[in-house]
C-alpha cells in the first residue's frame, strides 16, 4: 500500500520506464483507433501490457494499481474492493476461510490485480504463523482482509488478530469478508491511523505484547511504527516482525534498521510482487530485547 508522497517519489524514480509504458500504450491506442481495432484495444489491455509489465515491479504497480483501477472504477461505477467482495460472495463458501482466500487469489490472478500479500508470499506468511503459533497478532494495513483471513484461519481458538486500517471504505469491505469467511470472532478491526492507535492498544484491548506484527500498510510508516511499537512496550523477547513489500515498492530505511540493530535478528525471504514475476520479498525480524 503506497502513501501519496511515497507513490510520487516512486513514480519519479521510475520516470523513464513510466514514460516508456505510456508511449507504448499511446502508440497502440492510436493504431487501434485508426484501424477501428476494438479487438486490438482489448488485446492490449487484457494480455499485451500485463505481459510486458509482469517482470518489472514499478511498471506493474503503475499499470495495475493506477491505470487499470481508474479505468474499471469509471466503467463499472464501483471500486476494486467492491468488485473483490462480489467475487468472494459469488465464488467462496460462506464460513470457509480457505475458500475465501482461494476466491481472492483467483480474482487477482485472472480478473483484476489487487494489493494483497498474494498466494506466493502468503505461503511464507503461513509458515511463519505456523512456527510462532501466536496468541496475539498485530496487523498494520487491512485493505480488504485477505492476509487477515489467512492468518486468522491458522490461529488457535482463543487467539486474536488486531488489524489496523486507515481507510474506512476498505474497512467496511474487510468486515464483510471476515463475516463471509467466518473468522470475525478472531479478528478485531481497528479503524484509524496507526500512529494514533498503537499507543492506545494496551489500554483499549488489554494486550501486553504481540507475538507477531505483520507490516503491510504505508511503506514510509514501517520504520516509524516499528519504533513506536518498541516505545510502547508491545514487543517481548522472541516477538516477530514480518514486513511485506520490502523490495517493491521497497522499504530501505526499515530494512537498514532491522538488519543493523542489535535488537533484531533478521532474515529475508525472496519472492515476487503479488500476482506478478517481479522480485519482492518479506523480511522476518525476531526481537531480541
Amino acid at each position: 500500500m503506497l502513501s501519496t508522497s511515497q507513490f510520487g517519489h516512486f513514480c519519479f524514480q521510475r520516470g523513464r520506464t513510466h514514460r516508456l509504458l505510456t508511449t507504448i500504450i499511446l502508440m497502440w491506442w492510436i493504431l487501434a483507433c485508426c484501424t477501428g481495432g476494438v479487438a486490438l484495444l482489448y488485446a492490449l489491455y487484457r494480455w499485451v501490457i500485463p505481459s510486458l509489465v509482469q517482470y518489472h515491479g514499478g511498471l506493474a504497480l503503475i499499470w495495475h494499481d493506477v491505470i487499470v483501477e481508474r479505468i474499471l472504477d469509471t466503467l463499472t461505477r464501483s471500486t476494486r474492493p467492491q468488485r473483490l467482495l462480489a467475487a468472494v460472495q459469488k465464488n467462496a463458501t460462506r464460513g470457509n476461510p480457505l475458500s475465501v482466500v482461494k476466491a481472492i487469489d483467483e480474482f487477482c490472478s485472472h480478473s483484476e490485480w489487487a494489493m494483497n500479500v498474494g498466494d506466493e508470499k502468503g505461503c511464507i506468511v503461513d509458515s511463519v504463523v505456523s512456527d510462532i503459533n501466536p496468541a496475539y497478532v498485530l496487523e498494520l494495513g487491512t485493505y480488504c482482509g485477505y492476509s487477515t483471513v489467512r492468518i486468522a484461519s491458522m490461529l488457535q481458538p482463543h487467539a486474536k488478530i488486531f488489524t489496523l486500517e486507515f481507510n474506512p471504505d476498505y474497512a467496511a469491505i474487510a468486515l464483510q469478508i471476515f463475516a463471509w469467511a467466518g473468522v470475525e470472532d478472531k479478528v478485531q478491526l481497528v479503524k484509524g491511523d496507526s500512529g494514533e492507535w498503537i499507543p492506545k492498544l494496551k489500554e483499549k484491548f488489554g494486550v501486553e505484547t504481540f507475538d507477531l506484527v505483520f507490516l503491510d500498510h504505508w511503506k514510509d510508516r514501517y520504520l516509524l511504527d516499528t519504533k513506536l511499537i518498541e516505545e510502547c512496550g508491545l514487543l517481548r523477547r522472541g516477538s516477530v516482525l514480518l514486513a511485506d513489500n520490502v523490495i517493491c515498492p521497497g522499504t530501505p530505511d526499515y530494512l537498514q534498521y532491522v538488519r543493523s540493530s542489535p535488537k533484531y535478528e533478521s532474515r529475508y525471504f525472496r519472492s515476487h510482487l503479488e500476482y506478478t514475476k517481479a522480485e519482492d520479498g518479506l523480511e522476518k525480524s525476531v526481537f531480541l530485547g
